[in-house]
């Protein structure tokens, strides 16, 4: 053992304080840079990773030039009778710029492994970036943060080519233990040069150690649940806030392949939004919630200017006094049941009303004795009630529900949609709900709103917009599967070209192209071929549901393979255990009164 321990003191000394900086810079770094998409990143990530490619002795005579007393920063320091060069000062300088590189490559990877919803979704709960970044980026990011530490650490443990250029060899006051290895090499001192070697090796595989320990302590063990949990979505104790439940939606955004250009407005409770899969239903909860801004146009809600492109208007997420439940539900996973309800409170509270608060919601969705747990630990339907908990406790002035059901099986699915439409009868603000399914969406929305490909091609109440649909697209979405090309044979009877049977129709046939179509569960099978639009039909195959039969049908005559069919009929399997004991050709009417005639796809 060398009788001069100076060099171990100096580096441990320089490599703590040289990380503490590139911590501080690293992490604030890697987060700017994810969300930055300048024209300048590639250049500046450049200049960041540059000192790790760099040989250790151009980083130092770099630095020398930059710290030396002709240099801008050894000038601007002299001027204060500071000097830098050959202190140990310029080994923390020098070890923090050769360290820094591996800092932000970890921190930029860690960040960019953190759910974007999660962020959206604290930003969206009235959180500012700097809670964002410290309550969620940063606890979510830990581990990986953590690993960079250590290696930024251990990298500045072992800095020897740019220590050497800026602070050079000067035993007791900037040797440290990589020069003194190199040195006691040079004299032949080979003990000293192991002795500081494995100094070195021991003190980074220690860090490497304890961090993977502290990794292990935190995974989180996942107990069984049962599933026999009652389930009831949020009654609140509170009274109902009045709101003047207005919306106004007028903006318009291009992407590379797809253009947004809606406009609409609602006076009604909640409206659903529906649509076929990229037709925009999501992109539109997003620009209201401000995750997403539009190119142009305006949002007002109850009166208020949310966005509005001519008057630049564009409040952040946490201005708006948006509800935002996302389809993952987005709960933050290092925060337990309680602290993730608690986060949807506004700020400003005392401890003892957050308590009181949170106490009440979870008792609301049945979930008191879950408080502690973390949402790894929940089932799909507790974890949806923890969302929907933490989205309303701040009393939001709209409630943006986007497929809030999809993650739950068909029993749980219809026990959460029954607790959400009572929740909402007690709510009086605004709720848009995004659904592929459209029987969901009729029983809990008023309006049902109709997108296609970024554009609105219905809006209307419920009723009329699923017995009234105005083109082929809009119906198919609406559920009807029977369509046929047609043309006007006179004032009350068209031609049904795909069918190749003439119909009596109630409503005026259009001047355009258009085109006939039935709902398959408004086929009705008549006894009396007297009825208008009564026709024989042969069975060409079934499809099977637990309580419902599809029936593939052609009319008029037998088919001649298998996909030889007409049209499509729903009927429960009561109906169909009587009807098949019938010897085919059976008979079928399509109901004047039930005919719809709309504008083909094409126009």
């Amino acid at each position: 053992m060398p009788q001069d321990l100076s060099p171990l003191w100096i580096s441990i000394k320089v490599a703590l304080v040289a990380t503490l900086f590139t911590f501080a810079i690293g992490i604030t770094a890697a987060y700017a840079m994810l969300s930055y998409r300048g024209k300048w990143k590639s250049l500046i990530e450049g200049i960041i990773i540059a000192p790790m490619v760099f040989p250790p002795t151009v980083v130092g005579f770099l630095l020398l030039l930059l710290c030396g007393k002709n240099g801008v920063l050894g000038q601007l320091l002299e001027r204060f009778h500071i000097n830098i060069v050959f202190t140990w000062y310029a080994g923390v300088i020098a070890a923090t710029v050769v360290s820094f590189p591996l800092m932000y490559k970890a921190a930029l990877g860690a960040f960019e492994q953190v759910d974007r919803n999660l962020i959206k979704a604290a930003r969206t709960l009235g959180a500012n970036e700097f809670t964002v970044f410290w309550r969620i980026a940063i606890p979510l990011a830990l581990p990986g943060i953590l690993a960079g530490t250590v290696l930024a650490f251990a990298r500045a443990l072992g800095e020897f080519g740019a220590t050497l250029m800026l602070a050079g060899n000067i035993p007791g006051l900037t040797q440290t233990m990589p020069i003194a290895i190199y040195f006691a090499v040079e004299a032949g001192a080979m003990q000293e040069a192991w002795f500081w070697s494995l100094m070195i090796i021991g003190i980074s595989l220690l860090g490497l150690i304890l961090i993977n320990f502290w990794d292990r302590s935190k995974v989180i063990k996942t107990p069984k649940i049962s599933k026999a949990q009652s389930l009831r979505i949020l009654s609140r104790g509170e009274s109902p806030i009045h709101l003047t439940d207005r919306l106004i939606v007028d903006i318009q955004k291009q992407y590379s392949s797809f253009y947004l250009d809606v406009s609409f407005s609602t006076s009604t409770r909640s409206l659903g939004v529906l649509g076929a899969s990229g037709a925009g239903k999501s992109l539109i909860l997003r620009c209201i919630a401000g995750l997403e801004t539009p190119d142009r146009g305006k949002i007002i809600l109850n009166g208020r200017t949310l966005f509005d492109s001519e008057q630049k208007i564009n409040l952040l997420s946490r201005d708006r006094n948006v509800g935002f439940l996302f389809q993952n539900y987005a709960l933050f996973p290092h925060l337990t049941v309680a602290q993730n309800i608690a986060f949807g409170l506004p700020k400003g509270l005392s401890a003892a009303q957050i308590q009181q608060k949170v106490e009440a919601q979870l008792r609301s969705i049945s979930l008191l004795e879950l408080r502690d747990r973390y949402p790894s630990q929940l089932s799909g339907g507790q974890q949806q009630r923890v969302a929907l908990a933490r989205t309303s406790i701040g009393q939001p002035d709209i409630l943006l529900l986007d497929e809030p059901f999809s993650a739950l099986d068909t029993h749980l699915r219809s026990q959460m949609e029954r607790e959400l439409i009572a929740t909402l009868q007690n709510y009086e603000g605004v709720t848009l709900f995004v659904s592929h399914n459209i029987e969901e969406a009729y029983r809990i929305c008023d309006d049902l709103l109709i997108l296609d490909r970024g554009q609105i091609i219905a809006h209307d109440r419920k009723a009329i917009v699923l017995d009234h649909p105005i083109t082929s697209i809009a119906a198919r979405l609406t559920g009807c599967k029977n369509f046929s090309h047609a043309s006007q044979v006179n004032s009350n009877t068209i031609l049904a070209v795909d069918w190749d049977c003439q119909l009596q129709v109630d409503l005026a046939i259009p001047d355009h192209p258009f085109q006939v179509g039935i709902r398959a569960h408004h086929l009705i099978f008549a006894t009396d071929r007297s009825k208008p639009n009564t026709f024989p039909c042969w069975l060409v195959q079934t499809s099977e549901t637990p309580h419902r039969l599809t029936l593939y049908l052609k009319l008029n005559s037998p088919p001649t393979f298998d996909r030889d069919y007409h049209i499509q009929a729903e009927i429960f399997k009561e109906k169909w255990l009587v009807m098949q004991q019938n010897p085919l050709p059976w008979l079928v009417q399509l109901d004047p009164a039930r005919l719809l005639l709309v504008k083909s796809d094409s126009d």
